[in-house]
């Protein structure tokens, strides 16, 4: 387009800067806050919003915020709602989001529901559901997006009996349950071990189940659940029907997602896969992962070896999972003794931690990105980490957000 003499307008930016935070080019995306700036529509309150949505620097997006009032630039619900966004993301939900959402004085449904999940993704969840309750106060009529906030805050605190309150309450404002709502439900259930009643939800849906609520009656899924259908299998040693599991997988041409961690320093983002030493600080990241093991262990980590998902004895486990890559072993035949170059690879997300350390200064909290969900031995060992090193420890995996600090997290150990 600017080849061409094409002058991009407000519909054009907001695309262009949402494009650079999905793939964190923030480089670019300053660039192309340089031209908003050049072309004048930095007063244009759509483009203004992108580009306070679109900064991984969430100080700057907050200043960017600030400055927009301080010129009495017309923010609207958009803008609003993006802020709130930008403080769940940085952790600054009790001092930034709540107020951002306070004064403002005209709140619409977009707003109510950003800081409904908000609120359950940090697990604030008598928050979300104060949040509810002034909803029904002020007559604010809630949506079906609404709902599945509330369900996923339920869902996340094992509050079954609050959660078939809201699913029947749906009724009320004639809003029918969709697939998403009862996955909702089925999820609660079965976090609280009802799995029964799981089941019984899913007999009684009224419409067909898809895949996230139930697995391989409706043919081809995703990844995902064929991974969660095997870890089970593993859990009580049934490892031939973990393997058909994986073959199913692998026959039906479906490739599992490959996990990743991230860590933002600056305008850069440093990403790290299974195994990975491409990183130019290498070195200094395992053997900072070496110091912070012997220290963990001494303020009494222990490696939870049922997460190693291969019939190998007791003391491999230990030695397997301490650098555990969070996937299947049984995916690989390997014998005890192939095991001594494997066991170098470490975790991913303990990877990056490990940078973060290195990072960043001790006043600062260190925060993770991740595509996967934390598995459980991960997440006991980051609540050592941040025992043992005195630091902030912030983890967004594929389905929360996970605070760790002193040796606890903002979930309490229920994800």
């Amino acid at each position: 387009m600017l080849g061409d003499n094409i002058r991009p307008d407000d519909h054009i930016f907001p695309s262009a800067t949402k494009s650079c935070a999905i793939l964190g080019r923030f480089d670019i995306g300053q660039s192309m806050h340089c031209l908003v700036l050049k072309t004048g529509y930095d007063m244009d309150v759509f483009v203004a919003s992108s580009l306070v949505d679109m900064y991984g620097e969430f100080e700057e997006a907050l200043a960017l915020f600030k400055q927009a009032l301080y010129e009495r630039l017309d923010v609207n619900d958009f803008t609003f709602s993006s802020v709130v966004q930008v403080c769940a993301n940085s952790t600054l939900l009790q001092l930034g989001a709540y107020r951002v959402f306070d004064e403002a004085s005209v709140k619409n449904l977009g707003m109510w529901n950003a800081m409904l999940i908000a609120c359950a993704q940090h697990s604030h969840t008598e928050k979300a559901f104060d949040l509810f309750k002034r909803m029904e106060v002020l007559e604010v009529k809630p949506n079906f997006i609404t709902f599945l906030c509330v369900l996923y805050a339920c869902s996340h605190a094992g509050l079954v009996e609050r959660g078939k309150r809201y699913f029947e309450l749906m009724k009320k404002y004639r809003i029918e349950p969709g697939d998403q709502h009862y996955a909702s439900l089925v999820d609660l259930f079965d976090r609280s071990g009802k799995l029964q009643e799981a089941l019984s939800i899913i007999r009684e849906m009224l419409i067909w189940p898809t895949e996230s609520v139930w697995i391989f009656e409706l043919g081809p899924v995703s990844s995902g659940l064929h991974v969660l259908l095997c870890n089970p299998y593993v859990a009580v040693s049934r490892y031939e029907d973990a393997v058909k599991a994986r073959k199913m997988l692998r026959d039906r041409g479906i490739k599992k997602e490959t996990g990743l961690s991230w860590v933002e320093e600056g305008n850069k983002v440093h990403t790290f896969a299974v195994g990975d030493r491409s990183h130019a600080k290498t070195k200094d990241i395992y053997q900072k992962l070496e110091e912070l093991g012997d220290k963990m262990e001494r303020a009494g980590y222990i490696a939870e070896t049922s997460f190693v998902l291969r019939a190998i004895n007791g003391e491999e486990k230990n030695q397997t999972i301490r650098y555990h890559s969070e996937r299947l072993y049984l995916e690989r035949n390997l014998v005890p003794e192939q095991l001594k170059d494997y066991n170098r690879v470490k975790a991913r997300l303990r990877l990056a931690v490990a940078f973060g350390l290195l990072a960043f200064p001790p006043d600062r909290a260190i925060r993770v990105m991740k595509n996967l969900r934390i598995c459980g031995d991960c997440h006991t060992a980051i609540k050592f980490m941040s025992k043992c090193t005195g630091r902030v420890i912030i983890v967004r995996d594929n389905n929360r957000f996970h605070l760790f600090e002193d040796g606890k997290c903002s979930c309490g150990d229920y994800w």
